[in-house]
């Protein structure tokens, strides 16, 4: 680590002279990160990832210890590359996807994406697993719309890896795949209901859960494979309605010691041991008091000189920055610190609160730029490092030889200091529940200082939440440059931050989980953040819900919203997607409220709403629905049919950023005439 800060102090960094905040345009907004879905092959050898080419993505692949010749570049046909991964040294894991169109009983628009591997200089690409030969439209369909995964790497097996031929939910047949002859052999057939598999540290599958439906309601039940019978045996069963959870999240270097992650009878889940054949729950490894507990980090690799088969290397989980990562490993925990300190980046003091208790505590955690380790070589001697924050897009590091260096900005054309400042804040809902939210202040240079105008930008799900990261939806960034305040409340029924808000939410849309983000708006008014009558409401898939609702309710404080890929009718929207037993117990009876479109023709407000005619997640009739009857309320309504977007991401730049135009001149024209 003194290497790592005697660099920094070599390298210094000349102060900039002053300028303005330069404001970003829609084209640098919209375009592709200039690097991403970065990895390091096992031997820590060569990195790959995918670096933007205009309205294209290329995968290029990096000797470590050559950097400084140019990386082998590989290019796709007509379908574009989503990401890349390393699987074994040599060889990487590629998704590529591109619009679908099947006709059965209706056109079907959507996209397709295909999984397969490739070498290093992109010279050979094979399927993992070939699908069998389609028999209908609709078989048609599904298998388009499903996708091989990887389930295991198999990282102690130089040859193999395990592929499940599902849709990416580790819920289909499993198989053993050779990479040299590309051969597979199924070791697992599923069965009915099967969520998922889990393998132990020597590969073998372990765990897996099942959705199923008795006497008390839907339920989710945790198994593990019987080694002695080969039979799968239940363990744990959590019932939806309770919001129960139960499940394996990793396995010691004994294979009979699972961690099981769980919330029975508590508010916040926590990590534990499990004794599988005793069937007994043993030390608690992990909790922590505001925040779920949700991963671990195992070394997997065998013959690491000071790093033990099935080491605990570190923690995951819910904090600020929604997947956050404590290392207990030495050279981890170490190596972080030392690149912290090297770029000069600093903790400072946070204020946490407890939904369910209403406590609160004071820690120190990194407001700004935080530094995450994302991948690492077997020796653990080569590391890739990922600095990034609310205003700083994602920066890569190397780690390697003892020297830090950086590979490359995502978005180097963007100034930073005009996304403003995030932070994490609380307010008290009307009913005295603890409300956490996230902030963002635009820039004073740029922007002056407040109160300025603001948006409420309630998140999907509902059961999401956000993340004190950067937004690489750009929408955030897009208003804050514009001079806006931006609010994220983590509303009642966002998930991650206590069992109490999580089913808070229940039957409550667009009532008491309205009012909270109605509180909210309060809450910038009164800390002279908004300007009163200067609030525009804007979400998308449930956010869009939301802004449906914020345009029918009375007494409002928003001078106008903008609906993406919206849900109007709760009622349609449940009885397409709810057909099953188990969906039907586990979300439908908490999706119960305000109908936006019965109340669409006494709108209140201007509103804006766009749609991606390949959705498939909201269909676009949500949106056609409440427009055709929102046109009959006297209030303004603006409609946008987005071709080729999906439920995002953008198939093309150009439609990226026709959707940030449309949303830019809405609030700084629109939002019933002069802008926001």
């Amino acid at each position: 680590m003194k290497r790592i800060l005697l660099l920094a102090a070599m390298a210094g960094i000349s102060p900039l002279l002053h300028a303005k905040p330069a404001v970003p345009t829609i084209e640098q907004l919209a375009a592709f990160p200039a690097l991403s879905s970065l990895s390091l092959s096992p031997d820590g050898k060569h990195i790959a990832g995918l670096r933007a080419n205009g309205e294209e993505r290329v995968i290029v692949v990096w000797d470590t210890n050559a950097l400084e010749k140019a990386p082998t570049q590989i290019g796709a046909g007509r379908m574009k590359f989503q990401s890349v991964q390393f699987i074994k040294d040599g060889l990487l894991a590629v998704t590529l996807w591109q619009p679908y169109d099947l006709r059965t009983d209706r056109l079907n628009k959507t996209f397709i994406s295909k999984f397969l591997i490739t070498d290093i200089e992109g010279k050979e690409w094979k399927e993992p697993i070939s699908p069998p030969r389609a028999t209908s439209r609709n078989e048609e369909l599904e298998q388009a719309l499903s996708n091989a995964s990887v389930l295991d790497t198999l990282p102690n097996d130089p040859d193999h890896i395990l592929v499940v031929n599902g849709s990416g939910s580790n819920s289909g047949d499993v198989y053993k795949v050779n990479l040299r002859s590309f051969t597979s052999q199924r070791i697992q057939k599923t069965e009915e209901r099967v969520a998922g598999y889990l393998t132990d540290l020597n590969s073998e599958l372990r765990a897996r859960l099942r959705q199923d439906v008795d006497g008390t309601g839907a339920y989710i039940s945790t198994e593990f494979r019987n080694p002695a019978t080969n039979a799968w045996e239940e363990h744990f069963r959590s019932y939806v309605k309770d919001r129960d959870i139960s499940q394996v999240v990793g396995f010691a270097d004994d294979p009979n010691i699972a961690f099981v992650q769980s919330n029975v009878g508590r508010d916040k889940t926590l990590i534990y041991e499990y004794d599988i054949s005793a069937r007994k729950q043993k030390e608690v490894l992990f909790e922590h008091k505001f925040f779920n507990a949700g991963s671990v980090y195992i070394n997997r690799y065998k013959g690491v000189d000071g790093v033990p088969f099935g080491a605990l290397l570190g923690v995951g989980y819910s904090g600020p920055r929604a997947n956050e990562i404590e290392w207990t490993h030495p050279a981890l925990k170490g190596l972080q610190q030392g690149v912290r300190q090297a770029l000069g980046i600093q903790a400072s003091e946070l204020t946490l609160v407890d939904p369910a208790t209403g406590q609160h505590a004071t820690t120190q955690a990194d407001a700004g730029k935080s530094v995450r380790v994302t991948d690492y070589s077997k020796d653990m001697k080569t590391f890739l490092l990922t600095v990034s924050g609310p205003a700083t897009a994602p920066e890569y590091y190397l780690f390697n030889n003892g020297k830090l260096g950086l590979l490359a900005k995502s978005y180097p054309q963007i100034d930073s200091a005009a996304l403003g400042t995030t932070k994490l804040v609380y307010y008290k809902a009307r009913d005295g529940l603890d409300i956490p939210a996230f902030l963002t202040t635009p820039n004073t240079e740029l922007c002056g200082a407040g109160p300025w105008k603001a948006v409420v930008h309630p998140h999907g799900g509902p059961w999401g939440r956000d993340g004190m990261d950067f937004d690489g939806s750009m929408w955030v960034p897009l208003m804050a440059s514009r001079c806006m305040a931006v609010l994220r409340p983590q509303f009642r029924g966002s998930a991650d931050w206590s069992r109490k808000l999580w089913m808070a939410g229940d039957a409550e849309w667009g009532q008491k989980m309205q009012d909270d983000k109605d509180d909210g708006a309060k809450w910038m008014i009164d800390q002279k953040i908004a300007q009163p009558g200067h609030i525009a409401m804007f979400g998308f898939s449930y956010g869009g819900y939301s802004a449906f609702a914020a345009s029918v309710r009375p007494n409002g404080l928003y001078k106008c919203a903008i609906a993406g890929a919206g849900v109007s009718d709760i009622k349609k929207i449940w009885a397409r997607f709810y057909t099953n037993p188990f969906f039907r117990q586990a979300q439908a009876k908490t999706v119960d409220g305000l109908n936006p479109l019965d109340k669409a023709g006494e709108m209140k407000i201007p509103l804006m709403v766009y749609h991606g005619d390949r959705d498939r997640t909201v269909p676009i009739e949500q949106s056609e629905w409440f427009v055709a009857k929102a046109k009959s309320s006297g209030q303004p309504v603006e409609y946008h049919a987005i071709a080729d977007y999906a439920h995002g991401p953008a198939w093309t730049r150009a439609i990226m950023g026709d959707q940030l135009r449309l949303i830019d001149d809405y609030l700084t024209k629109g939002c019933g005439g002069g802008g926001l």
